[in-house]
């Protein structure tokens, strides 16, 4: 029954009016005796005007319709075309209006008119009008009620399954969360145990070890510090993993070397270059001291943004580049000049566009803004010296 409802969509209802005002031309040319009197055509003209200009107004339409079928009672004998418009008039009514009380109020006063017709004729013939108000009203209404009620069972339908859906994708998220969790609990008490012990050999041997050649002194220190900073890496990772809002992308489950970050973004720089895009790049070289985390944020940002300069704003673009580290925090931006709209062929960042570049930052407690400037269009953000620390506006 879906398609009676979309045969009633408001939208249409111009389309409908011009249907029925079509039908009564044909029944007045074709079905009364000498194509109509001078007073049927005057009285039909006024209902198809009234019809064609209140078909979104169906309240206004049916009480115009209603008091020219008032008047057609009077004036002539075939009221049949001004009958088809108030019976059409209260259909649409029924159907769109959202008041109940509304509608029955008009069926009653459609019946009330339609009734003087009958008034003063013998018993017979009054029982027929009567009757006759089956087909005027009665049908109009009973087709109308039953267009609204298809309707409701069809959003409740639609209501019912959207909640479904919600409900699948919440035990869904809840369940990636669950396993996120365990995988972060085991992650956590095999590496990191394993990591924290050889940490602690060998600041013990640093310590026990006091002759040592001071080469090999190096060697035990840089061992140290690496094996701390992993440790620190780990602990902000099983944090990623563990944090509910993590379940919506992978924004920072690997990681890559902070000294090798400078040479990945120059990758990058040169990877948009080849595709025709000038690339200004006014690189910190603090940045090769990142934690691994945030080196990797940096690094897909960079490679997502520059894609979508060449992707959107052309290959004869210029595109700025600025990475620079603030007391800890890195403030990060890409923007461009935008003079051109000739998209160029360049991969991926691996990213899904500005909502997978913002997932990564709100991770790492920052958070990213993206829009347009008098120029083109520009992507920045501040990545917190603390991961999780709480959103962090841009510079």
């Amino acid at each position: 029954m879906d398609w009676v409802g979309r045969l009633f969509d408001a939208r249409e209802s111009l389309v409908r009016m011009a249907l029925v005002v079509l039908s009564d031309v044909g029944y007045l040319l074709l079905g009364t005796p000498d194509n109509g009197t001078p007073t049927q055509w005057v009285l039909a003209v006024a209902a198809f005007a009234a019809g064609l200009s209140f078909h979104r107004r169906p309240l206004v339409n049916l009480l115009l319709q209603t008091a020219l079928l008032a008047v057609t009672i009077q004036v002539v004998d075939d009221i049949t075309i001004n009958q088809v418009g108030a019976s059409w008039a209260l259909l649409e009514l029924t159907v769109r209006n959202p008041r109940l009380r509304t509608v029955w109020l008009a069926a009653g006063l459609l019946t009330v008119v339609d009734l003087t017709d009958s008034l003063g004729d013998p018993f017979r013939r009054f029982l027929s009008g009567v009757f006759g108000l089956l087909v005027e009203v009665g049908v109009p209404l009973l087709l109308g009620l039953v267009v609204r009620t298809t309707r409701e069972v069809t959003r409740q339908a639609q209501q019912r399954a959207a909640e479904e859906q919600r409900r699948r994708e919440s035990e869904s998220r809840a369940a990636r969360a669950d396993e996120r969790s365990a995988i972060a609990r085991e992650l956590h008490d095999v590496v990191a145990h394993h990591v924290a012990s050889m940490v602690l050999r060998v600041g013990v041997a640093r310590h026990v070890l006091t002759d040592l050649d001071p080469r090999v002194g190096e060697v035990f220190d840089d061992v140290h510090g690496t094996g701390t900073a992993a440790l620190a890496d780990l602990r902000r990772l099983v944090a990623v993993l563990r944090h509910p809002d993590g379940v919506r992308g992978d924004a920072a489950l690997t990681a890559i070397e902070p000294a090798a970050l400078p040479g990945a973004l120059g990758a990058a720089v040169d990877r948009a270059r080849q595709a025709g895009v000038t690339v200004e790049a006014d690189l910190d070289p603090a940045i090769g001291t990142l934690d691994a985390v945030r080196a990797l944020a940096v690094l897909r940002l960079t490679q997502e943004a520059l894609t979508n300069v060449a992707r959107h704003a052309g290959s004869a673009a210029v595109a700025r580049l600025t990475v620079a580290v603030v007391d800890g925090d890195v403030h990060w931006e890409v923007s461009d000049d935008g003079r051109t709209r000739i998209p160029v062929a360049l991969p991926s960042g691996g990213g899904h566009g500005i909502t997978g570049m913002r997932e990564r930052v709100e991770v790492l407690g920052g958070r990213l803004e993206a829009g347009p400037t008098p120029e083109g269009w520009r992507v920045r953000t501040v990545l917190p010296a603390t991961a999780g620390s709480g959103p962090a506006g841009p510079a």
